[in-house]
């Protein structure tokens, strides 16, 4: 579970990051931080979840 903690946090700071340095209006800028944000956590998911069932 901790793991899951430190990936929303780096999601997180990295998106703001991201939000504060794009080009556009504030509105664009904290919608690209939303999207950004969401796809970290998703794909990271996803990735684990497919990683789960390789045979290492």
């Amino acid at each position: 579970m901790i793991h899951f903690l430190y990936l929303v946090g780096f999601a997180f700071f990295v998106s703001i990051a991201f939000a504060t340095f794009s080009n556009g209006t504030p509105k664009e800028r904290i919608l690209y931080g939303v999207k950004s944000f969401a796809q970290f956590v998703v794909v990271s998911l996803v990735l684990a979840w497919v990683l789960y069932f390789i045979p290492w």
